[in-house]
C-alpha cells in the first residue's frame, strides 16, 4: 500500500509498505478521507520522530474485522481516534482523561496518511465510531478535531452571556467560533494577522474580527461595556499572542491555552493581578471518548456545519501541496487528502 512519510514540512514522500496484518481483536480501515491538522506541520514537534507516517483526522470503511470484534463488521463506515485513555486510572476517574498515560502512548498503525490503517483493540473499543449515513467521510474527518474543541469549551465552562475572545482564527479557532455560535454565545470576538482568516471568522459566526496588531484591549472595552473578555481561548502557538492574551482577560475571567508556544519559549504571568481578580489560567489537550461522541452528534444533527471549512481536497500524491498549504497558513483552511482516490 501507499503511505505518506513525513521527513520534514517540505519533504513528505509517498512510499510503499505492506498492508498491516490484524489480530483477532483488531480492525483494518480503508482510508477514504484524511485531514491535515495544524499540529502535523508543527515542525519542532514532529521532526524529532521523523521519518514518520502522520495523520489522525480520518474516516473510512472497515476492510477487515478480527473474529473477536463484535461492534464492527466489514463495510461499516467509521472514524477512529489515534489516542485513547484507559478509563480506569486516577486521571481518567477524575475527569482528566487526556492526562492518562495510556492516551499518550496509544496510536493506530501506521498513520492516517496511508491507504489502510490497523486499529488496535483498545482503539476499537474506545476510539472508533460508526458514521451515520447522513455524515459524509469528509465530515467524519472533523469528529476528532471538533471533539477537542468540545472538550475545551466544556472545561472552560463557556456561558451564553460571556464575551469570548478567540486568539488565532485558523481551523481550530474557527471551530471554536462555530461551536460557541451554536451554543448561543452572544459576543464572539476573533483576532488574527491574516485577512483571509479574519474574513472566515466573520463568515463562520464571529460578531467582531480584528487584526491582532490593532489595540485589542480598546476594541474589547468598546464592544463589551468597558470590560475585557470573560473567556480567552488561545488557538495559536505564537509567543506574542500568548503574552497578549494575558492582557485581554477580564476580572473573574479565564484564559484557556488550546495551543501553546514552543517548549523553549516562556513568558511571565502577572500573578498578583490575577490573584486579586480571581483570573484562571488553564489548558486543554486532545479529546476523550465522550467528547468524540458529542462531536459526532453535533455533526449528525446538523448543529454545526463544517463542510464550508473545507478549502482543498487533494489526491494522495498531492499531499506535499497540502502540507505546504497548512504550513504557509495563507489562503486555506481544512485540507483533506484522499489516499484511495
Amino acid at each position: 500500500m501507499r503511505v505518506a512519510v513525513y521527513y520534514n514540512n517540505k519533504n513528505v514522500r509517498i512510499e510503499e509498505r505492506p498492508v498491516p496484518e490484524i489480530s483477532d481483536d483488531e480492525i483494518l480501515i480503508k482510508i477514504i478521507a484524511s485531514g491535515i491538522c495544524g499540529t502535523d506541520v508543527l515542525e519542532w514537534y514532529r521532526i524529532k520522530k521523523a521519518p514518520i507516517v502522520l495523520g489522525h483526522e480520518i474516516a473510512g470503511i472497515v476492510e477487515k474485522a478480527g473474529k473477536n470484534v463484535k461492534n464492527f463488521k466489514i463495510g461499516d463506515r467509521v472514524t477512529a481516534t489515534h489516542h485513547v485513555p484507559c478509563m480506569k486510572c486516577h486521571y481518567c476517574q477524575n475527569g482528566h482523561h487526556t492526562a492518562c498515560e495510556t492516551l499518550h502512548n496509544t496510536n493506530f498503525h501506521p498513520g492516517g496518511f496511508s491507504e489502510y490503517i490497523r486499529i488496535p483493540k483498545i482503539n476499537v473499543e474506545l476510539g472508533t465510531l460508526k458514521l451515520p449515513d447522513s455524515v459524509s467521510f469528509d465530515e467524519g474527518t472533523f469528529v476528532e478535531p471538533l471533539g477537542t474543541v468540545v472538550r475545551a469549551q466544556r472545561l472552560a465552562n463557556l456561558k451564553e452571556n460571556q464575551a469570548l475572545l478567540v486568539v488565532g482564527s485558523g481551523v481550530s479557532g474557527l471551530m471554536h467560533i462555530k461551536l460557541a455560535k451554536a451554543k448561543g454565545t452572544k459576543k464572539i470576538i476573533a483576532t488574527d494577522i491574516n485577512e483571509y482568516r479574519l474574513n472566515a471568522a466573520k463568515k463562520f459566526g464571529a460578531d467582531f474580527a480584528f487584526d491582532a496588531r490593532e489595540n485589542i484591549i480598546d476594541k474589547l472595552k468598546e464592544i463589551n461595556e468597558n470590560r475585557l473578555a470573560d473567556l480567552v481561548i488561545v488557538c495559536t502557538g505564537s509567543l506574542a499572542a500568548a503574552k497578549h492574551a494575558l492582557q485581554c482577560v477580564d476580572k473573574g475571567g479565564t484564559i484557556l491555552f488550546f495551543a501553546v508556544p514552543k517548549p523553549d519559549e516562556s513568558f511571565e504571568i502577572p500573578i498578583n493581578d490575577f490573584w486579586r481578580n480571581e483570573i484562571k489560567i488553564m489548558t486543554s489537550y486532545a479529546a476523550a471518548p465522550g467528547d468524540l461522541k458529542e462531536s459526532l452528534e453535533l455533526i449528525k444533527n446538523k448543529k454545526i456545519n463544517l463542510n464550508d471549512m473545507i478549502t482543498h481536497k487533494l489526491k494522495f500524491d498531492e499531499i506535499q501541496k497540502g502540507f505546504n498549504l497548512i504550513a504557509e497558513a495563507k489562503d486555506s483552511l481544512k485540507v483533506i487528502v484522499e489516499p484511495n482516490e
